[in-house]
């Protein structure tokens, strides 16, 4: 019998990605990808919804009990938690275990996660670059991270096989795998999908401000483009909260950047400017192809929505 890549995983957090996770991996059992897994979250009602969805194998009350023993430990709750969770269950780690995470900031989290892991386990942060608006343990599907990207982020030191294995572990589970210093993950992230979510919040937000347009009409006309900005700002408000408050310096810097495209267009609208606003949305929409031509989305007509006369 060929032996597993992880005896026994460890998932602190089993909400959207953290199920998700669990899904996968436990698909990924015929191609050894882990043995065992076991879950544990904050809330006694969580813990006994993913014991009725059977995502793991064992089902504990606390993260201490759930980090013994095992091989690789993914701790799944928002980036500004992670730092309290690394120091409770630092004395309960296995000795060479893995330990990772799937925040979307990454700098943070190797200093607050870090200090309190010791020496004698491999810390390989890890952001999953995939998702959805909702959340919670009925929220993940085992196919969410196919053909997507995963960034592993090492701090310096990090033992080479430690990083490898973790990358196969993350390819079993249908990622394509990138490695990256922290601080340049949360520069390309800043722009590629913290950026988007503070102005889809912040248009959303002036939406719901406006006296003379009624909330009734915002809803009736959505799809004029508004509706699509709602997706984003669906997303879970305590995940964001803190992925902005541990990434200011890139999102302000990237924020800054916007401002001045922002001001060169409202110029050109101002002056009639035909030719810069068509040569500025031209460039733009080159962008779309490009993510297509990734694989990163469909070309299917209205995002591949499906639409009422489809079966």
């Amino acid at each position: 019998m060929t032996v597993p890549l992880f005896d026994t995983l460890a998932i602190i957090g089993p909400g959207l990605i953290g199920s998700s996770i669990a899904r996968a991996a436990r698909a990924a059992r015929a191609q050894n990808a882990v043995r065992s897994i076991v879950a544990t979250a904050r809330s006694p009602k969580t813990r006994a919804r993913v014991v009725e969805l059977g995502l793991a194998d064992r089902v504990v009350d606390t993260n201490a009990q759930a980090v013994e023993g095992a091989d690789l430990v993914i701790v799944c709750v928002p980036v500004g938690a992670c730092g309290a969770v690394a120091k409770e269950i630092a004395p309960h780690l296995k000795a060479g275990a893995v330990v990772s995470d799937v925040g979307s900031v990454k700098a943070s989290i190797v200093r607050d996660m870090g200090r309190h892991l010791p020496s004698t386990v491999n810390f390989v942060p890890a952001h999953p670059v995939a998702g959805t608006e909702h959340s919670g343990p009925d929220a993940g599907f085992a196919e969410l991270f196919e053909n997507r990207w995963c960034i592993l982020t090492p701090p310096e030191g990090t033992d080479p096989e430690a990083v490898a294995k973790l990358a196969a572990f993350w390819r079993l589970l249908g990622a394509n795998v990138e490695v990256m210093t922290p601080e340049h993950h949360d520069l390309v992230l800043a722009v590629t999908s913290h950026l988007p979510h503070l102005i889809a919040y912040t248009i959303v937000g002036t939406a719901d401000e406006l006296e003379s347009v009624t909330r009734s009409e915002v809803l009736k006309f959505s799809a004029g483009g508004f509706r699509d900005f709602t997706r984003i700002a669906a997303s879970d408000p305590v995940m964001w909260r803190d992925v902005f408050l541990n990434n200011k310096d890139a999102v302000l810097e990237m924020l800054g950047r916007f401002n001045e495209d922002v001001a060169a267009l409202t110029k050109a609208i101002r002056r009639g400017d035909g030719a810069a606003l068509e040569e500025h949305f031209i460039r733009t929409r080159a962008i779309r192809r490009g993510v297509i031509e990734a694989g990163q989305d469909t070309p299917a007509p209205d995002f591949g929505r499906p639409h009422g006369h489809e079966e």
